[in-house]
């Protein structure tokens, strides 16, 4: 299970373009709101996500943990406990943990990203509290998936796809959906 995590004023693009691909390799995801079920995204778009965060299930069965940036969907992702928990569950069982945008800033702040390649939108390296910055848009180290914004969500959602299912998985959406 993936859990696609949306708060209000979520980047729509980053959330939705991951959670296509993810659903098109055939991985079990389910898009959590916070607050609420149903979530307004940063340009207004209404998003019904499949449950709430009082509804999700930390155990085996998960496989990652999704963060799309935006703002202010960033800050209320970073403000909910039950975003928190998620993530620090995924850490501490290796899990992938995935943040796009202005999203990998609430890694770093949590420490996850020390030593770690990761990147981010422009303007929120900083942010990004002891990470080997990269030139790369898409950047896996490990367990963390890091990506730098709405333009290169395909490829986040693809990167996931590959670290859970393989790259040939990956590669056979990325013909089937004429991406180069």
């Amino acid at each position: 299970m993936i859990y696609c995590f949306l708060a209000e004023g979520f980047e729509e693009v980053e959330a939705l373009a991951a959670v296509d691909m993810i659903r098109r390799a055939g991985i079990s995801l389910k898009t959590v709101g916070v607050g609420e079920k149903l979530i307004c995204g940063a340009h207004g778009i209404k998003v019904e996500c499949d449950c709430v965060c009082g509804e999700i299930v930390l155990d085996d069965s998960l496989q990652a943990v999704i963060l799309p940036g935006g703002m202010p969907g960033t800050v209320n992702l970073e403000n909910d406990a039950t975003v928190q928990k998620a993530i620090d569950f995924a850490a501490a069982d290796g899990r992938l943990i995935c943040a796009i945008c202005a999203a990998p800033s609430v890694l770093g702040h949590k420490g996850l990203l020390r030593g770690k390649e990761a990147i981010a939108y422009p303007g929120f390296e900083k942010e990004l509290e002891g990470a080997k910055i990269s030139e790369k848009y898409v950047v896996r180290d490990g367990n963390i998936i890091t990506a730098k914004g709405a333009g290169v969500a395909i490829d986040f959602g693809l990167e996931i796809v590959s670290a859970v299912c393989g790259q040939d998985k990956a590669d056979e959406i990325r013909k089937a959906i004429q991406c180069r």
